[in-house]
């Protein structure tokens, strides 16, 4: 369950991302979607505009959506638990060899 909605989450972002890039901003921008021939002369300018926030808006909704449910899915699968009940494993000390503390000769 959890990669198919993963799957799903990861589709719906390409296309936001798309839907983002394909629309007209002030500054330019890669305003593949307005202009007069935009959409193959199928809608106006202004129309085109609707079109694309509408669907970005939807697109970023089932983005939200997918977020959510990756986020219960993820805790549900964790048993819950306290981390102070946990023992810490002590830390041994390395052994020192008999050599390494003799004093150097002169």
């Amino acid at each position: 369950m959890q990669q198919v909605v993963l799957v799903i989450h990861l589709i719906v972002a390409v296309v936001m991302v798309g839907l983002v890039l394909i629309q007209r901003s002030e500054g330019g921008g890669l305003g593949m979607g307005g202009g007069g021939g935009g959409m193959g002369s199928f809608m106006s300018v202004r129309g085109t505009a609707n079109l694309l926030t509408r669907a970005t808006g939807i697109a970023a909704g089932c983005f939200m959506v997918t977020s959510i449910t990756l986020a219960i899915l993820a805790g549900s699968t964790r048993e819950p638990g306290v981390i102070v009940d946990e023992a810490p494993v002590p830390i041994e000390a390395p052994a020192e060899s008999p050599g390494a503390t003799a004093p150097l000769s002169e």
